[in-house]
């Protein structure tokens, strides 16, 4: 197939000194173009001079279009740069091979030729949409019927080479800016490389299709891959353009779509970055560190650059990336970087390596392959020379090129990735064409008149029709809008424990995910999926309060006190009579307790009532053998048997408070706390009295007073003591007794040591209201015992009843604080318990001490004192108060005197 390098010439051009007129009349569609055309700032002479040095012209019978991006961006003012190898000239090499198989294929347009113009865009949108007008000038300068030269003859016009579709391009910015021009012209574009979602949009890109899946598919692969690893906060950084936009774009709604991921931020990095522009990415990824995983859509040289600018600031193993297909499984982004790109996910639409090709441009040789006008540039690049041209100067810092160097010999050679997809869109054209031909032209050989010229719109619906296998033995086929079916390969790029460091295939997506968690390794060999999340899991008892704005963002708060996880958000307290579980995701009944019998505190007032019951029993066992004795008969033997009664039932209480309360126990409680203390301090009272009754009378007249008796004495006792029962039992009239659990009581902030008290209904009010009239007696004895405090010892036991009111109101004084101060403890109950069982005791103790062990000690070890006494008679006892009361007054006058007088026992 012969190749030529041509310029277009103008019709002008060839009508030397023809003045050319033309018809008012126009075509309004060709019009349109036309102006839009000239608005562009284009003319068909600047086509020609544009493309004819850049562009690969190819003969045949039907031309089709090829969009490359042969070199690189230039800087500033520059279109084009340096040579992209693999880029480039592999992918133009691809449809040149698949041109030389269909023209060599007997089967497939049979006696038809394929030609091609194969342009260069530089690797810019702006500047190949410049070249691609090259594609419609016959488009253009169809209707000429109206043109004529001064002497009325019709110009003389090169008819210029119909493209009937165009193979192309690369970048979907670039596809994008063609793909518009395209479709008003209605040719047919097939893209190799153009993964934008945007070009899925067939009203707006109707003449657009391609053999690669859209970023669509690819985002959605990416959204599935992110989520199986866990992660649901990542950033996004794009280069600006509708590839990197676009696919971002489409990575950020999918995620929405499917919930559960939230995306940090989203970076764009500038068409022409700053110096500095990528350390500020950097630094801007790091606001958000947690967001480790990196979703990236962007041209190889923005990855290179984000890698080394993530190197620089000592950041290597802590970005997570997950590279889109333009990064694919290419060694150039990560080029000594590798240690950075570590862990990198990475997605590639599935291909295979085509080996017809690589035993075709292994083979490409300058003089076999002349028909590439960029050949010779590869060349000097591939193999690092430089080629003798005349009148240049060669670069004394490269070798020369001999010619006889050979690819994958002498330079390192590994197929392009998209070189099947190039192969796969020129087939699908040829295809095309073929189901055409055969449909228009039946039996004839080349093309016919149908086919000349190829109608666009109806080529456009064969190439969506096409079913057949590909270069890769894969289906080649489109939908309505043009796009190919989503069928990707996932690789991990993997640098430690690893024979050969690379990209290794761990999965694959065809509509749903399918990857090889176990195949995987992070920074250092590490088998463990590195976090990517916002916010960590919440620890057990903690609910999420979520940040505004944020779904996957919250912070945790422990359901603490008495709250219980009611759901993912919401803390609710456990219901009084429980508290939470030990990891608070429920409630559990509170423990129940009441003073045990093996407590210390039950301990000690069982000790001491213990002792003062078997005590009060010995006295009673004493007074009932000697009852009729002097010592027992002065004592006044019916009160003594009352107030001995009191005591004992005093020190039987404590076992009443510390058994486990029950309705009968509780009923004894009521009835026997205020009554033993009401019998004795009701005897005590009676007793004194009785004493200051008698002596206040002797002062006045030798009459004795009124109820002095034991009987009298006996009667006032019990009507003191049944003013304590009426009283008790009206309350259980009002409040019959019964029992209740106290959770209040012992609930600290700590829920562990909550627990509920299983106690009488006995409040602390209650509690001392039953003890308050039992305290009026203490008192007013007291005040007796004071009134009494003159009267001779040898007559009474007024002074022994003072000394045991004093040291009882001493003891209740020191009560009172220590039950009423220990309310907010947490051993309320057992300090209460103890304190009143103690104070009970020792009151019992002091009574019992002070009045009857001294009698009992004489009755026992002294019965020589226990004899009969000359019984005295009233008057005598009124002579004896007449005569305590003068020295009481003489007392009075003689100021710190020391003169005492004995009272007259002759009497």
């Amino acid at each position: 197939m012969a190749a030529t390098m041509t310029s277009q010439q103008h019709a002008s051009s060839l009508c030397h000194h023809c003045r050319i007129s033309r018809a008012p009349r126009q075509h309004m569609g060709s019009l349109v173009h036309v102006m839009w055309i000239v608005m562009m700032g284009f003319t068909p002479e600047s086509w020609a001079s544009s493309s004819g040095t850049h562009s690969i012209k190819i003969e045949g019978d039907i031309t089709l279009g090829g969009l490359f991006p042969v070199h690189s961006r230039g800087p500033a003012g520059v279109p084009c740069g340096e040579i992209k190898k693999e880029k480039g000239i592999h992918r133009m090499e691809a449809m040149l091979y698949a041109l030389d198989q269909i023209n060599s294929d007997p089967d497939l347009l049979p006696n038809i030729t394929l030609g091609a113009r194969i342009l260069d865009t530089c690797s810019r949108d702006t500047y190949a949409l410049e070249q691609s007008l090259t594609f419609v000038q016959a488009l253009i300068q169809k209707d000429n019927s109206d043109v004529r030269c001064s002497n009325g003859e019709p110009p003389i016009i090169p008819k210029p080479e119909r493209v009937v579709g165009v193979i192309g391009a690369s970048a979907s910015s670039v596809s994008i800016m063609v793909a518009n021009v395209l479709r008003l012209f209605a040719i047919p574009q097939i893209s190799y490389a153009s993964t934008a979602p945007e070009l899925s949009d067939n009203n707006r890109y109707d003449f657009f299709s391609r053999v690669v899946p859209p970023d669509s598919f690819q985002a959605q692969a990416m959204v599935d891959i992110v989520k199986a690893m866990g992660w649901n906060y990542v950033s996004t950084l794009a280069s600006e353009g509708n590839y990197g936009e676009s696919g971002v774009d489409a990575f950020i709604q999918i995620s929405r779509e499917a919930g559960g991921l939230c995306i940090a931020q989203a970076i764009k990095i500038p068409r022409e970055p700053r110096p500095g522009e990528f350390d500020k990415i950097i630094k801007r990824l790091m606001e958000t560190s947690n967001a480790r995983g990196v979703i990236i859509f962007a041209n190889e040289d923005d990855i290179k650059r984000v890698l080394e600018a993530a190197k620089k600031a000592n950041l290597t193993g802590h970005f997570l990336f997950v590279g889109s297909d333009s990064w694919g499984a290419k060694n150039s982004p990560i080029l000594n970087q590798e240690d950075v790109a570590e862990g990198a996910v990475t997605i590639l639409p599935k291909r295979a390596s085509i080996d017809g090709f690589d035993q075709y441009f292994t083979t490409r040789s300058l003089e076999n392959n002349r028909r590439n006008i960029w050949f010779a540039e590869f060349w000097e690049d591939d193999f690092k020379c430089k080629l003798t041209r005349p009148g240049i100067r060669g670069d004394s810092g490269l070798r020369k090129c001999t010619g006889e160097e050979r690819i994958s010999r002498d330079s390192a050679y590994e197929q392009e990735g998209k070189v099947q997809f190039v192969i796969d869109a020129v087939y699908a054209m040829a295809h095309a064409l073929h189901s055409m031909h055969i449909d228009l032209c039946p039996g004839s050989m080349g093309v016919c008149d149908k086919m000349d010229p190829v109608d666009g719109r109806m080529l456009l619906s064969y190439i969506r029709a096409v079913n057949f296998n590909g270069s890769a033995g894969t289906g080649v086929m489109f939908n309505e809008n043009g796009d190919a079916p989503g069928r990707y390969d996932i690789f991990q790029y993997q640098l430690s424990n690893t024979t050969s460091p690379g990209y290794k295939l761990i999965g694959q997506w065809t509509n749903n995910l399918r990857l090889n968690a176990e195949e995987m390794q992070w920074s250092g060999g590490d088998k463990i999926v590195p976090d990517s999340v916002c916010s960590f899991p919440c620890e057990s008892g903690e609910r999420k309060r979520m940040v505004k704005g944020v779904p996957c963002c919250w912070h945790c708060e422990l359901c603490d006190g008495y709250q219980y996880l009611l759901d993912e958000f919401n803390c609710d307290m456990c219901p009084f009579d429980m508290r939470p579980t030990p990891n608070r995701t429920g409630c559990r009944p509170t423990p129940i307790i009441k003073l045990e019998w093996s407590s210390p505190w039950a301990i000690i007032p069982v000790f001491l009532a213990v002792l003062g019951i078997l005590a009060t029993s010995g006295v009673i066992i004493t007074f009932i053998r000697f009852n009729d004795t002097p010592i027992v008969r002065a004592s006044g033997r019916e009160l003594s048997y009352v107030l001995l009664t009191g005591i004992f039932l005093i020190y039987l209480i404590t076992f009443l408070m510390i058994a486990e309360p029950g309705a009968v126990v509780c009923a004894f409680r009521r009835l026997f706390l205020g009554l033993g203390m009401s019998i004795s301090y009701s005897a005590m009272l009676t007793k004194t009295n009785r004493i200051y009754r008698i002596f206040e009378q002797g002062k006045k007249s030798v009459t004795p007073p009124k109820f002095i008796s034991p009987t009298s004495q006996l009667i006032i006792t019990f009507i003191l003591i049944s003013v304590q029962l009426l009283g008790v039992f009206i309350w259980f009239g009002v409040v019959p007794p019964h029992t209740n659990i106290d959770f209040d009581e012992l609930r600290p902030p700590n829920p562990e040591y909550a627990r509920g008290i299983l106690k009488c209904d006995m409040s602390d009010l209650s509690l001392i209201g039953c003890l308050s009239y039992s305290m009026v007696l203490m008192v007013t004895c007291t005040v007796y015992a004071i009134k009494s405090r003159g009267v001779p010892e040898t007559f009474n036991e007024a002074k022994p009843i003072g000394f045991t009111m004093y040291t009882t109101c001493i003891v209740w004084l020191a009560f009172v604080p220590i039950f009423f101060g220990t309310s907010q403890s947490t051993e309320k109950m057992f300090i209460q318990t103890t304190t009143l069982t103690v104070s009970m005791s020792l009151s019992a103790t002091v009574s019992l001490g002070m009045l009857y062990i001294p009698k009992v000690y004489v009755i026992i070890f002294h019965p020589e004192q226990n004899v009969q006494k000359r019984k005295r008679s009233f008057k005598a006892v009124a002579q004896a108060a007449t005569v305590s009361t003068h020295l009481s007054q003489k007392s009075n006058d003689k100021q710190n005197g020391e003169t005492k007088v004995e009272p007259d026992r002759s009497q």
